[in-house]
């Protein structure tokens, strides 16, 4: 039809590969908060004197009958860290969506 690549790739191509890409690397970006944290409880990621959600909970397991609030408190926010990037995730993929439903009734 006589259109150049650049404009098939950013006309077509983009527009439906783009939204994709930037949900998925907010759930990878999740997931690597997830892995840091449990290489590093494990002692295998950051060492130890490196602040990090899992050098905290493997610090706060020692005392965690006397001050459970050490490993309740990381916890919760590794949690809610976790939870908030997957509902951003979720919310941009509605968002950027070419395909979306918004508006069609």
């Amino acid at each position: 039809m006589g259109a150049s690549n650049t404009r098939i790739i950013w006309g077509h191509i983009a527009p439906n590969t783009l939204s994709s890409l930037i949900v998925q690397a907010t759930f990878i970006f999740a997931e690597a908060i997830i892995i840091e944290a449990a290489l590093s409880f494990l002692g295998a990621g950051v060492p130890p004197p490196a602040p990090s959600w899992g050098n905290i909970l493997s610090d706060g397991k020692t005392y965690i009958f006397k001050a459970w609030w050490m490993t309740f408190f990381p916890g919760v926010t590794i949690v809610l860290a976790i939870i908030g990037l997957n509902l951003f995730g979720d919310g941009l993929r509605d968002l950027l969506d070419p395909h979306s439903s918004r508006g069609k009734k």
